[in-house]
């Protein structure tokens, strides 16, 4: 492999690692994240230790780890000259940022569902199909009070709307890789998808009855 996108591979999987919300609250709650709620770290089982504000920095330290992984993958690939296009080394870094936000080494893998990680990353490589996907999201949380409906829904349309609102460079290996983000994205969410069918699942800002 090249050693321009070895180090895209590398650096954007390093990054997706940092865990944020599991930092913050043993920073600020001294608790692990990983045993309140769902168990997940990201920013929706934050949101269950009782602090808005850090599970707002939860969401903007994600989204920030997705756009700086990308926008590095950008400028290594322009720097060292690799065999992809700059799109295209976008793309597999955002990929990897959003692995490396899942599946993080220092948390033996288990890690978040890369929302938020995701859309950083694609506020970057595809702007336009991001904030068109990200408003599918509200749009849907809106109306279903479900996060995890909202989440799935909203990364689903993400490829749809870059296939329409990206111009320029649009190589099959570029729509392939956000179509994979958006897949693993929705795979993560599976507990919530059978949870959804069963009727059980949590709406966001109600409270479950004794």
């Amino acid at each position: 492999m090249p050693l321009g996108i070895l180090l895209i591979v590398i650096g954007s999987y390093l990054l997706g690692s940092i865990p944020s919300g599991f930092l913050l609250v043993r920073l600020f709650r001294h608790q692990d994240i990983r045993s309140v709620g769902s168990g997940n770290i990201g920013a929706t089982n934050v949101l269950r230790t009782g602090s808005k504000s850090l599970g707002g920095a939860t969401f903007l330290l994600d989204m920030l780890k997705g756009s700086f992984a990308v926008w590095l993958g950008g400028v290594l690939a322009t720097v060292l000259g690799t065999s992809l296009a700059s799109p295209d080394a976008m793309a597999l870094a955002a990929l990897f940022v959003i692995l490396g936000h899942m599946f993080p080494v220092w948390l033996r893998f288990h890690g978040g569902k890369g929302v938020a990680a995701g859309f950083g990353a694609f506020l970057v490589a595809a702007p336009w199909a991001a904030l068109a996907a990200i408003s599918v999201f509200f749009l849907i949380l809106y109306f279903s009070r479900y996060v995890s409906l909202a989440s799935i829904l909203g990364a689903g349309s993400f490829p749809v709307f870059a296939c329409f609102l990206v111009s320029g460079h649009r190589s099959p290996f570029f729509i392939a890789i956000e179509s994979v983000v958006a897949l693993l994205i929705i795979a993560k969410h599976h507990q919530n998808i059978r949870r959804l069918l069963a009727g059980n699942e949590s709406r966001f800002g109600v409270k479950k009855t004794a």
